[in-house]
């Protein structure tokens, strides 16, 4: 795998996302990796590893699949919106809708 140093080229979005999901399935593949080596090299025979102690991280890795925007910029609030001071909501529901 190659690092780019200081492309000068401005990358369309379509790059972007393309190289963002080549970054996710590489990190996948070296995770994957990772887990079966810690499974089989864990020093402790009375209590084994297994993928289940994985979870979590597993679920954080997928979570990079999410479409939650940009990952260059931080999820903002949108700047046309008033601040409660100046009038605008007190309270923003945030909860995501129940999985069908």
């Amino acid at each position: 795998m190659q690092v780019a140093s200081g492309d000068a080229v401005e990358k369309t979005p379509e790059q972007m996302e393309e190289a963002r999901r080549e970054f996710i399935a590489e990190l996948w593949r070296r995770f994957e990796a990772l887990q079966e080596w810690a499974v089989s090299h864990w020093p402790d025979q009375h209590n084994p590893l297994s993928s289940a102690d994985f979870v979590e991280a597993r679920k954080e890795i997928l979570s990079l699949r999410s479409p939650a925007g940009s990952l260059n910029q931080p999820a903002t609030r949108n700047a046309a919106e008033p601040e409660p001071a100046q009038g605008g909501a007190q309270y923003v529901d945030v909860t995501p809708a129940p999985w069908p």
